[in-house]
């Protein structure tokens, strides 16, 4: 019996495992869709497509998915039409939250962002109110663990970074989306694994919530 038991548990985590693969793995797909869509299938032209394929294969998508996913934004294969929209609103405590998404139907979507905010304390607002305070950027963060300061900031530099950040755990570099390839060749080259690499909106100045009721709140609506 404790074996049968045992065998269950172990359904159940994989099939928990493979949902939350799959639900990445579509998310992703119309990544690839919309920027397809937007300026083409050939990733060495369009540098959003080229993005939007690395994070596929970090997350191990198969290669024939990835190019399934291109052919429908370019047209070659049906399927759904993405576009991507971009919210803005405020949290508990009046934190500013930008909120980027990919859907097939925005009449649909806008009440169902709506509704998130309010059922957590926020609320979404016009478009343009918190757009202001934040700046598109690339990101990319190593482990402390993984490089010398010295060394990264040597190379970030060289790479065209605009600033970094030692946070104890993980440097935080950030450059302009221009520099974002180079920089990410860049630390291919020299074996430096990174932990997050993409292309954000990044806040120009962050204020600590020192509250932990309303932090909560806010990483609830996060």
């Amino acid at each position: 019996m404790s074996g049968h038991s045992h065998w269950a548990g172990i359904k159940y985590k994989k099939a928990a495992i493979d949902a939350k693969r799959g639900r990445m793995w579509s998310k992703l797909a119309r990544m690839i869709i919309v920027a397809a869509k937007a300026s083409g299938g050939d990733p060495a032209a369009n540098l959003s497509l080229r993005y939007a394929i690395d994070k596929a294969k970090a997350a191990n998508m198969p290669k024939d998915t990835i190019e399934k996913a291109i052919k429908k934004g370019t047209g070659e294969i049906e399927g759904a039409s993405y576009e991507e929209v971009l919210y803005e609103g405020y949290g508990p405590a009046g934190v500013a939250i930008m909120v980027e998404a990919l859907t097939d139907n925005r009449n649909r979507t806008t009440p169902e962002i709506k509704r998130l905010f309010e059922r957590h304390g926020g609320s979404l607002g016009a478009s343009g109110c918190v757009n202001w305070m934040f700046s598109k950027k690339g990101l990319i963060t190593v482990n402390t663990a993984e490089a010398g300061e010295e060394q990264l900031l040597e190379i970030a530099l060289n790479a065209g970074a605009d600033d970094m950040q030692n946070t104890g755990e993980v440097y935080e570099i950030t450059c302009d989306p221009a520099a974002y390839e180079k920089l990410k060749e860049r630390l291919q080259e020299k074996e430096i694994p990174t932990e997050v690499a993409e292309i954000s909106m990044v806040p120009q100045s962050t204020v600590p919530v020192n509250d932990d009721k309303t932090a909560k709140k806010i990483i609830s609506l996060m």
